[in-house]
């Protein structure tokens, strides 16, 4: 009967433990949880990372307008063609593709100033057409006026005035260029002034400049 209750005491010991170990650990936080929750929060960008992020993206844009200008260069250019100057398919070099653009640029300036000299020489001509046919409509208008005058109605002395005119104007250019050292020199010369200032269009610049003088001096 003494060993039964002395394991009925122990018993009772070890079932009292066994309640306030199961209470205390009740009571102690769920540190596992905590920390399951903590990994769960969003990650918070640091300044240094959006500025780097930010940074990046700059460059990037800035890299794609620069392949961009170049590309439209390379469809704008002529000469900047691939298929002349590629081998394959490989694409033009950016140094190229300028060189290319500045000498299209180059090339477009001499056209335009050769035109501006085409438009200037054209309005030349419309000058002294309008002067010849400002001259025609006063020899008409003067037919018309004294119809009996007929073909009498240029005089020789007229005549001989433009004549005179034509001359006297190459002949100031014929004295100023030829040279009669040799016969050999004066030969040279002469061609050379021929083809120099006998040119159509200055023999026509002349004959309008005389008669435009002569017209001045007769009305």
């Amino acid at each position: 009967p003494a060993l039964l209750m002395e394991n009925a005491r122990k018993g009772s010991i070890v079932s009292r433990a066994n309640s306030i170990g199961s209470t205390s650990a009740s009571s102690v936080p769920n540190t596992d949880d905590e920390d399951s929750d903590y990994h769960q929060e969003p990650y918070k960008e640091s300044y240094k990372d959006q500025r780097r992020r930010a940074h990046t993206q700059a460059e990037k844009k800035r890299r794609d307008a620069i392949k961009k200008g170049y590309d439209d260069l390379q469809a704008i250019v002529p000469t900047c063609e691939p298929q002349e100057f590629s081998i394959g398919s490989q694409k033009l070099s950016k140094a190229i593709v300028l060189q290319k653009t500045i000498d299209y640029i180059q090339f477009l300036h001499k056209e335009k100033k050769k035109q501006e000299e085409e438009v200037s020489t054209l309005r030349k001509d419309v000058m002294a057409l309008k002067i010849m046919k400002m001259n025609y409509e006063q020899i008409v208008k003067a037919h018309q006026d004294n119809p009996n005058e007929g073909k009498d109605q240029v005089s020789d002395e007229v005549k001989f005035n433009v004549f005179q005119g034509i001359m006297d104007s190459l002949f100031q250019s014929f004295n100023a260029s030829i040279s009669v050292t040799s016969f050999q020199e004066l030969s040279a010369c002469v061609f050379s002034w021929i083809e120099e200032h006998c040119k159509p269009q200055m023999l026509q610049d002349i004959v309008f400049g005389v008669l435009h003088q002569l017209k001045s001096q007769l009305y």
